[in-house]
This record gives C-alpha cells, structure tokens and sequence, in this order.
C-alpha cells in the first residue's frame, strides 16, 4: 500500500509538473524572444533558451517609438472605470436577487447566464451600428459594452456570495435599530468583501484582455487597448516578434502583480461562496 501510495504521489507531480511546465513556457518563451534580435528570431537561434546578443532594443521601440505605454494608459483607464461600474452595479443586483423572493427569480438568473454565453462577433456589428450613429466610436464609451460583456459573471458571484451570508445576522441588525442601509454597508458588504474582490479583479483582467469589441469600434490609435496596440506591431510584410514579445511582455506585467499580491485574496474568494457553512 505504502508503495502503491508512493508511485500515486510520484506520478501525481510528475503530471502537476508538465501541466505547470506546459502553462509557463509560453510566458518564459516569450520573455526570452522579447531580447533577441531580428536576425536571431528567425536564424539558427530561433530555439536557443539564451539569446547570443541580448539587446534591449525591441524594448527602446516599443516604449519610445511605438508608444506602448499610451496604449497600456487607455487599457487602464478603460479597465479600471468598467471595474468600478461593474462592482457597484452587479452588487446591488446580486443582493436584491439573493435576498428577495420574486416570480421568475431563477428564470432571471437562467436569461442573465444566457446574456453571457452569446459570442462577441454576433453582437459586435449591432453593437457597432449603434456607436456610429450615435457619435459614440473612438471614445472611452466602449466601457459601455464591456460592461455588458462581464455584467452576467460578476452577478453570478456575487449572488453566491449572498446566498451564503446568514439572512440572521440581517434581522439581528434590524431588531437593534440599524436601518436597511446600515446593515447592507456595515454588515452584508463587509462579510461579503472576499466576492466583491474577486469579482473586480476577474472583471479587470476581462476588460484587459478584450480585444474584438475595440479593434471594432475605436479605429483612431488613441484609443487603442493593449491588446490591439500588439496587433499593429507588424509592417505590410511581416510581424515584428520581437517587438510583439517584448510589448507582451511589458503589459503582462500590471496583471501578474495583482495575481501574485492578491492570490490569496482571490482563491478565498472563488472558494467561500462555494462552501455551505
């Protein structure tokens, strides 16, 4: 038993291993390539894992001449204003479906799940038709749809989260005095904060990452988010790697610090409203 234990182990984290393996290596590639020249990426040292001539040149141009961090600005702007939309709006909702009973209540739950399983490409032209002949394309109005997009998730978390916050601890507050407004925000708010956490960061990440909605509607360069600011790092001929490695490189990073200083915060979060107490 002790050794077919200990194979199940060893065989276990081997495949944790090559599954971690397989996860990171892009990530590692791509920070080795951002290093290398032209002439290297397509040569004979396309596979080397130590680039022969490090040069920060790719970095230089993206930053200097391409304006990388103008991109990574709108991408800010635009993600964290969809953060806080989201977060206020899907609270409330997620509250108001959570606490009170209602005809069609899991209906509404079933139509908000369905909003968020449609495509992007089959709402993208109405979506589009309707920025234009509202003036709205080439703006920070994109918010506005990207709202939309991550609306369903974020209120699907959250009424998990309500659902497991004891209804007691509400009309305790009541019978003590405290108005439906204090008890939402000194109480309900409060122990439900690990959801709401959760749910801004996913929706930040979702916002950071979206790509077709922008590419679509905001043509003008200004208003370009990083990822359609990666898409255009290429000439009539070719795509620029090493230029695209070492922008990707640069915008992962505002990402990989929220995940790596808010991991905790965010596992407890995606696991307490899982678990009936």
């Amino acid at each position: 038993m002790d050794t077919r234990s200990r194979k199940l182990k060893i065989t276990m984290g081997a495949l944790i291993a090559m599954y971690l393996f397989a996860m990171f290596f892009p990530f590692l590639w791509i920070f080795i390539t951002s290093f290398k020249t032209s002439g290297e990426i397509f040569g004979d040292g396309a596979f080397r894992l130590i680039p022969d001539n490090p040069t920060l040149q790719n970095f230089k141009t993206i930053i200097f001449d391409k304006g990388i961090f103008e991109a990574v600005k709108t991408s800010l702007i635009i993600s964290t204003t969809t953060t806080l939309y989201i977060v206020i709006v899907a609270t409330f909702a997620a509250y108001a479906i959570s606490r009170f009973d209602f005809k069609g209540k899991n209906v509404l739950l079933g139509l908000i799940l369905a909003v968020s399983m449609f495509p992007q490409m089959i709402v993208v032209g109405p979506v589009y038709n309707l920025f234009l002949d509202l003036g709205l394309t080439n703006s920070y109005a994109i918010i506005l749809p990207y709202s939309t997009i991550t609306l369903p998730m974020a209120v699907w978390i959250l009424v998990t989260h309500f659902n497991h916050i004891p209804l007691a601890l509400e009309e305790s507050a009541k019978m003590d005095g405290a108005t439906p407004f204090q008890t939402l925000f000194k109480i309900v708010f409060p122990l439900a904060a690990p959801g709401v956490f959760t749910t801004a960061i996913i929706v930040f990440i979702a916002a950071w990452n979206e790509f077709l909605l922008t590419i679509t509607i905001n043509s003008n360069k200004s208003y370009h988010t990083v990822p359609v600011a990666i898409s255009f790092l290429r000439t009539q001929f070719e795509i620029l790697w090493g230029e695209v490695a070492a922008a990707t490189t640069v915008v992962t990073i505002p990402t990989l610090i929220i995940v790596l200083f808010f991991q905790k915060q965010i596992v407890s979060g995606l696991t307490s409203g899982g678990v009936k107490e």
